[in-house]
């Protein structure tokens, strides 16, 4: 039963008072922890809890957040945290998991069982595998089952073709490329599921940091084909997630 559910039952039961149950529900929303405000009402609202972008943070701090959301029984995910940073966190909190190609630290107090259907995360070179493991990642943590196809790049198709049912069979597809960002459009035209496209700022020169990735996968003639931010494994993975579980009871 949620959060909410539980303070409209105890009202409607004669065990909590109007006053009362408003103060539970203000406190409930959020923790004022001085230098952040966790995020406790995400879970209720979005169906996932509030995830922790790690840059930026002091060792402190994500400590003072993953504290507060495990404190109410929230699984904890850690996005763009540095191997010495994680480190220091997992001393504090040993039932944390740290995912160094991905940069992903993960606290798991529940086990989901894994869905039927699938999420395929392809990714066109070795050099593309730091932003294709945070997507793949992000999404198992949500609950997925995920299955990598990586190096299977335009520049080898048969690569790519090898796990043709693989591709075919899978509820939505991440495809992860840098260079010219070709490997979207060709997934695309491969396969009926949605295809989530996730330009990486691998590349030379003229690749711009990712830029010429993005804007070729923005013009793609592919169908059924979105995009996002460069380097953006997580966003990719968390929308495949959702994409995976419509119709899905919680």
């Amino acid at each position: 039963m949620s959060h909410l559910k539980k303070i409209l039952k105890s009202v409607a039961d004669g065990e909590l008072d109007i006053d009362s149950a408003m103060k539970q529900l203000r406190s409930g929303m959020y923790e004022d922890i001085g230098h952040s405000r966790v995020d406790h009402d995400r879970l209720e609202r979005n169906g996932k809890p509030e995830v922790v972008f790690g840059q930026g943070k002091t060792v402190p701090q994500l400590l003072d957040i993953m504290n507060s959301l495990a404190g109410r029984g929230q699984d904890v995910l850690v996005t763009r945290l540095s191997q010495e940073k994680a480190e220091k966190l997992l001393k504090e909190q040993p039932d944390a998991v740290y995912h160094e190609a991905a940069k992903i630290l993960t606290l798991k107090l529940s086990e989901k069982k894994s869905t039927d259907s699938w999420i395929a995360v392809v990714c066109a070179g070795t050099s593309d595998l730091p932003v294709a493991e945070e997507a793949r990642l992000t999404a198992e943590f949500y609950g997925n089952t995920v299955k990598p196809i990586y190096d299977a790049g335009v520049a080898g198709l048969h690569r790519l073709l090898a796990d043709l049912d693989t591709l075919q069979e899978a509820k939505v597809v991440v495809a992860v490329a840098g260079m010219e960002g070709a490997l979207p459009s060709v997934v695309a035209g491969l396969v009926k599921a949605p295809v989530i496209a996730v330009p990486t700022s691998v590349g030379y020169g003229a690749s711009f940091g990712g830029v010429a990735a993005l804007l070729a996968m923005l013009n793609s003639c592919g169908s059924g084909l979105s995009v996002v931010n460069i380097d953006n494994g997580f966003g990719a993975g968390y929308l495949a997630s959702m994409i995976n579980q419509i119709g899905l009871e919680d």
